[in-house]
C-alpha cells in the first residue's frame, strides 16, 4: 500500500475499482495516532467545500477531495482524501 497524491488518485482508482483505504490521524495530546482502514468499491470521486471562510480558495472555501465507497455490506462511506492517505487496489471488496 502506498501514498497516492490526491490529484492523481481519481485517475488511478476509477469508479468500480475495489480498494483498501488506510488513513492515519496524528494526535498531539497523546502519543501515537488513530488509524482506520476501509475496504470497498469506488462509487465516485467528489470535491466539496468546507465551511472555512478563511481558506481563500475557490469561492473563498477550502475544497476537499472526497472518495465515496460502497462497502461489502452495502453501506456508503464518504472519506476525505489527502496526500497522507494510502490507497491500494485489491482483488475484491470484502468486509
Amino acid at each position: 500500500m502506498t501514498n497516492v497524491h490526491v490529484d492523481t488518485a481519481e485517475r488511478l482508482f476509477p469508479p468500480g475499482t475495489p480498494v483498501c483505504v488506510k488513513q492515519k490521524v496524528r494526535r498531539r495530546e497523546v502519543l501515537g495516532s488513530y488509524e482506520a482502514e476501509v475496504v470497498g468499491v469506488v462509487e465516485a470521486w467528489e470535491e466539496h467545500p468546507t465551511g472555512s471562510w478563511y481558506a481563500h480558495g475557490k469561492d473563498d472555501k477550502l475544497w476537499l477531495k472526497r472518495l465515496k465507497l460502497r462497502k461489502a455490506d452495502g453501506e456508503i462511506t464518504l472519506l476525505v482524501i489527502d496526500n497522507a492517505t494510502q490507497i491500494a487496489k485489491i482483488e475484491a471488496a470484502t468486509s
